[in-house]
């Protein structure tokens, strides 16, 4: 199936709007389409059939002209489709832009947010797991973009219990903990994330040949 042209949306955003009540227009002063109705503002309306970054370039320049701007694209095709489209839904929310899908077969258009100023909510978890993550890592082991394995202040810990019990051999995690400053060691070594620890006896954990090989 052949991907759809701008121009195939006009038809069906222009239907909408005048279903709304507006007068209808296209390629206005370089808008796609504007819509006038009486003792409003005008909408302006971006087609594009993708969401790309000239879309949202031209769109947040139409916004000098009207606070009411939208872009229109073609409806998405399944799940990994939805979840790209949804993510563009909250950019748009972002940039103060509302959205439109076409469904092509039909030309049912579906309006999904309309513009208005954005204002993020902060989370005071997320917050909070990040300055936890900064505070506790130990040096700066990663490099800025990677997308490799990440050294994580929970490794940093889970290695220094690992190299402590490589060189004491097995102990308490009450003994370990006082060790090595992390507090946590038992709760760590009972999880086992990297699969480096052992259970020896109750309450004492040694190190395994896994742990040993990838300390080493």
């Amino acid at each position: 199936m052949s991907k759809p042209a701008e121009t195939d949306l006009y038809a069906p955003v222009k239907a909408w709007l005048e279903e709304l009540g507006y007068e209808v227009k296209a390629e206005v002063a370089g808008a796609d389409v504007v819509a006038l109705r009486e003792t409003c503002a005008p909408v302006v309306v971006e087609l594009k059939s993708g969401f790309s970054l000239t879309l949202l370039q031209q769109a947040v320049a139409r916004q000098a002209i009207s606070d009411h701007v939208y872009v229109a694209v073609p409806r998405w095709a399944g799940r990994a489709g939805w979840r790209a489209f949804k993510g563009n839904i909250g950019l748009c929310r972002r940039l103060g832009l509302g959205v439109l899908s076409v469904r092509m077969n039909d030309g049912f258009v579906q309006l999904h947010c309309d513009p208005a100023p954005f204002q993020p909510r902060k989370s005071k978890v997320k917050s909070a797991k990040l300055l936890g993550e900064f505070v506790r890592r130990k040096g700066d082991p990663n490099t800025g973009g990677t997308n490799g394995k990440i050294v994580t202040a929970y490794r940093q810990d889970a290695e220094k219990l690992a190299v402590h019990l490589a060189e004491h051999g097995p102990m308490k995690g009450a003994a370990l903990a006082r060790a090595t400053g992390v507090a946590k060691a038992t709760t760590m070594m009972a999880a086992n994330h990297y699969g480096w620890f052992e259970r020896v006896e109750r309450g004492i954990y040694g190190l395994t040949e896994r742990g040993r090989s990838e300390i080493s």
